[in-house]
């Protein structure tokens, strides 16, 4: 598909997934709370958070990959990506890195 199509797929799949939750080793969400995100326009099938988004870590949590949700709580799960593995020997705080995270909707 051209540009202009990939552009579309991905700022409509930006506009369905309004939080990002960080997600443990065994599948659960740690961290404070899932964090609102709005995405930048696409450009190549590419969008990305336009911010970073900073999360409350307890000692003991560890942070393996981050999901994609339509809502703060429940909602639909759209997936997401491994993340290189973070264990909190104390309380601190896990930043996504929005130039380190994307949704890539290219084929190519």
């Amino acid at each position: 598909m051209n540009a202009a199509y990939l552009n579309a797929t991905a700022d409509h799949g930006g506009s369905l997934i309004t939080y990002i939750a960080l997600l443990n080793s065994v599948g659960a969400e740690v961290g404070d709370a899932r964090k609102a995100v709005t995405w930048t326009g696409a450009a190549a099938g590419l969008i990305r958070p336009t911010a970073d988004l900073a999360f409350t870590m307890t000692s003991g949590e560890d942070v393996a990959e981050w999901r994609g949700y339509s809502a703060l709580t429940g909602g639909t799960d759209y997936g997401g990506e491994a993340l290189t593995p973070v264990t909190y020997s104390n309380d601190g705080t896990y930043t996504l890195q929005a130039a380190s995270t994307a949704i890539d909707h290219d084929a190519a």
